[in-house]
């Protein structure tokens, strides 16, 4: 009932606001309107830089199965983007976009659905790629060079995941559906929203080389309508320079913030109907591919925030063209030339795009 009210009371606010913002973005893309093939409003206006031919042959005979998502080595003189694709592997895009290439995968990797991809990097500096396994129920982590390191499995029975909702669903032979991770001071976070769990698991990393790692007595969330509870925990991303968790809840259409503790700090709220998949920041920016929109007859959109605030809508559907983009699943931005660029991946059919800021 708590939560309730409140939603009832944010819904009207965020109603008010999100017409008001919509009505200065509207403002703001007449001009733009007459332009074909550009999405976005002010400075955030897009055009299609790539579509899915840029991908590896082999990448290109898989794509329509494509349900994963993008990460980028951020570090000085790096820029790589890494995702997966059944069937196909480990792909890594090159720093000024222009090249892909397959990486040698794993035939346990290779063969099953990796829904996201996360970079992160050991006490030493060494990088380091982790993909929930969804359809194997397991967690991977790889070299950037696709090397395999480690297999986290399913919980085994009596193992303490610090919540006995959690103990007895894993001593119920509940089944672990991963849907991302992330890794924060040692520890993976990892989100199970496409099972009856919902809960956020942890694992502590003990070594990274040897790479070592076991389940840990975190967990939060869970499936339900309160506060700091999760329709459908889809996503998860630490903030580039906090300590912070956000849990983009995809029915729900918002966002959901903790602490490394998992205490609930706040909730991020998402146009209604948006069904946010993931949350990307890039400075103060951030951008949030949305597996629906509000209008579901345009295709789904890609937001784009300034410090939590909606300043463009991109609809990759309805005014770039790209047919299959009915359903986002994940997008990125990525900063180079003086430029911005967002790569998505749609879902169900699955699809690829780069699309390039228009700055003129």
């Amino acid at each position: 009932m708590k939560r309730f009210i409140i939603t009832v009371f944010f819904s009207g606010l965020l109603a008010i606001s999100w017409n008001l913002g919509h009505d200065a973005a509207s403002s703001a893309a007449q001009g733009a309107a007459s332009s074909p093939g550009i999405s976005g409003q002010g400075k955030m206006r897009f055009r299609v830089l790539y579509t899915s031919d840029h991908l590896p042959a082999e990448a290109q005979k898989v794509l329509t199965a494509a349900h994963g998502g993008f990460a980028i080595d951020l570090r000085p003189g790096k820029g790589e983007t890494y995702f997966a694709l059944k069937g196909a592997g480990i792909i890594q895009i090159s720093s000024d976009l222009k090249s892909t290439r397959l990486l040698s995968t794993p035939a346990e990797m290779k063969d099953t659905n990796l829904h996201n991809t996360t970079i992160w990097y050991g006490p030493d500096g060494a990088p380091f790629l982790t993909f929930p396994g969804n359809e194997a129920g397991e967690v991977f982590t790889t070299t950037l060079d696709g090397k395999l390191l480690h297999e986290l499995k399913t919980p085994e029975r009596g193992v303490d995941l610090g919540h006995p909702i959690a103990n007895d669903y894993f001593n119920g032979n509940g089944n672990f559906v991963p849907t991302d991770v992330e890794q924060l001071d040692g520890l993976y976070y990892i989100t199970t929203g496409y099972s009856n769990l919902d809960f956020v698991l942890t694992a502590r990393i003990f070594s990274t080389n040897p790479f070592k790692a076991a389940w840990h007595d975190l967990a939060f969330g869970g499936r339900g309508n309160g506060v700091g509870q999760f329709g459908t925990g889809h996503g998860i991303t630490v903030p580039p320079g906090t300590k912070r968790l956000d849990v983009s809840d995809r029915p729900n259409s918002e966002i959901d913030r903790f602490t490394r503790y998992g205490q609930y700090l706040s909730t991020l709220r998402m146009p209604l109907g948006s069904f946010p998949c993931d949350i990307y920041y890039l400075g103060k920016y951030a951008v949030v591919g949305s597996l629906h929109g509000p209008d579901r007859s345009k295709g789904a959109p890609i937001y784009i925030l300034e410090d939590d605030k909606l300043i463009s809508t991109v609809m990759p559907k309805e005014e770039l063209g790209l047919k299959n983009f009915q359903h986002v699943h994940n997008a990125v931005l990525r900063e180079y030339g003086n430029k911005l660029y967002i790569i998505a991946q749609a879902w169900n059919p699955g699809d690829f795009a780069v699309l390039e800021q228009v700055t003129n």
